[in-house]
């Protein structure tokens, strides 16, 4: 199996949808290298920035299931950086 290290950008601006998010997160805890949310209250949004080392497919099932909430947007930027795991 091969991970690769990528950063991956929410914007959340319906706060309804922030347990669901914690939720998803939460399920793929063990690619999560770190996090960082940002309340920006003056425009009622959050910021939340996450940094993965996980397979491709496994990055790609996070931002579809978390991009697919109400009032959330996602963009993943992939490193170059490719590791190669044993199974």
């Amino acid at each position: 199996m091969e991970t690769r290290v990528a950063v991956m950008s929410i914007i959340v601006e319906n706060m309804e949808s922030a347990e669901m998010i914690n939720a998803i997160l939460h399920t793929y805890g063990a690619y999560i290298i770190g996090r960082m949310g940002l309340p920006y209250r003056q425009k009622k949004i959050s910021i939340i920035s996450i940094a993965l080392d996980a397979p491709q497919n496994v990055t790609s099932a996070i931002a579809g299931k978390i991009g697919a909430l109400a009032g959330v947007s996602v963009k993943t930027a992939y490193s170059s950086v490719i590791t190669s795991q044993d199974a």
